[in-house]
């Protein structure tokens, strides 16, 4: 394989190149991970993750139904509390036998 002035490229740094490439990668998630743990969402934005309504969002937290934080005055919900109220509504087969 030809590098960009027609030279062979080895395998060797072929494999250099895909590894810095992976792990610069790897950093670019991480860090997406980061940001998203510390992502706070308003009520509509929760809304449309959970498939449910600004308004129900809402209803829940006045109703202390659902976990979430204020900023501020505003409530926010976090990503582990979306995922909290997903798990509440979990319902699993019987066990059989």
């Amino acid at each position: 394989m030809p590098d960009e002035e027609g030279m062979p490229i080895s395998n060797d740094d072929v494999l250099q190149r895909l590894a810095a490439t992976v792990e610069q990668l790897n950093e670019l998630i991480a860090a997406r991970q980061a940001e998203e743990n510390l992502r706070c969402y308003t009520p509509r934005e929760a809304g449309d993750l959970l498939g449910k309504s600004e308004n129900w969002v809402a209803e829940a937290i006045q109703a202390r139904r659902v976990p979430f934080t204020y900023i501020g005055r505003s409530p926010r919900m976090t990503a582990a509390h979306i995922r909290h109220v997903q798990q509440q509504g979990e319902v699993l087969p019987p066990r059989r036998g």
